[in-house]
């Protein structure tokens, strides 16, 4: 099935003899390339819209959402998880990103872990995934095995399933009841999808949970007044956050509040406001 269609990802460059380029024209280039990735993720917005949708009905019942990918697409997957407890006050593992070949692979490659079709769902076993949540795969070219075989298992359990890929009509779009194909095109260099297909998955995980978060409640106004207290520069945004939404005017009393209640909304609450 893998080869009943046109991997995109894998086409010949639109440049060519890269290494006499100078610096200059490599990075004039390689930026002309990325400024093409907005406007294919725009054409995915009506894919993305009901995954959204889908995804924060689970949510207000319970559910969690999981990433599940290999590489790079699994990288950006546990990126995105990780941000949503310290910017929204979300607890850890309500958001969770797997990766082919576990947490070695974060920074190592681990070799034909994403060839492995059973592992993706014996991971997602592993956190005890139910029909209570969402799975999306992840997975540029949209042929690897570990996220298809993970996909296909879901469904057969009526999981909810999505998917991000950048090939048109890929296995892992078949796998998935919510694909997301943004197609990016050929990449600077020959197949690495790093570069545009991992700015495009980037941008609609970016998408998928700051949509989930504000739709849960996390965001008020334009402000993320449930972020977590983790360092002085969170401490001073929130600090300044209280003042502008409560009329505080003392630094220090403000920052007094805040610590004691250790978010911006809880702050709020015992202000009346």
């Amino acid at each position: 099935m893998a080869e009943q269609f046109v991997r995109i990802t894998e086409q010949e460059s639109h440049y060519h003899h890269l290494e006499n380029m100078t610096v200059a024209e490599l990075l004039q280039n390689i930026n002309k390339e990325d400024s093409t990735v907005p406007a294919a993720v725009e054409k995915a917005i009506p894919q993305i819209e009901p995954l959204v949708t889908a995804i924060t009905d689970k949510m207000l019942m319970g559910g969690r959402l999981f990433y599940i990918g290999a590489g790079t697409s699994g990288r950006l997957g546990i990126v995105d998880a990780s941000e949503c407890p310290p910017t929204y006050g979300v607890p850890y593992g309500l958001v969770i990103g797997i990766i082919a070949g576990g947490e070695k692979a974060i920074t190592n490659a681990v070799e034909f872990a994403e060839d492995n079709k059973e592992q993706g769902w014996a991971d997602l076993i592993a956190h005890n995934v139910s029909d209570k949540d969402v799975v999306i795969g992840i997975a540029a070219s949209g042929t690897t095995p570990y996220v298809i075989g993970a996909l296909e298992e879901c469904r057969k359990r009526n999981i909810i399933t999505g998917s991000i890929s950048c090939n048109p009509g890929s296995p892992v779009s078949a796998a998935a009841d919510y694909p997301i194909e943004v197609v990016v095109g050929p990449e600077f260099v020959t197949g690495s999808t790093r570069m545009k297909s991992g700015t495009a998955q980037k941008l609609v995980l970016n998408m998928i949970s700051t949509s989930i978060m504000i739709q849960l409640g996390r965001v008020e106004d334009n402000r993320m007044v449930n972020m977590q207290l983790s360092n002085e520069k969170l401490v001073d945004r929130g600090v300044k956050m209280l003042m502008l939404r409560s009329g505080l005017t003392d630094y220090n009393e403000a920052r007094d509040l805040l610590l004691t209640h250790g978010t911006v909304r809880k702050a709020l609450t015992s202000i009346g406001q």
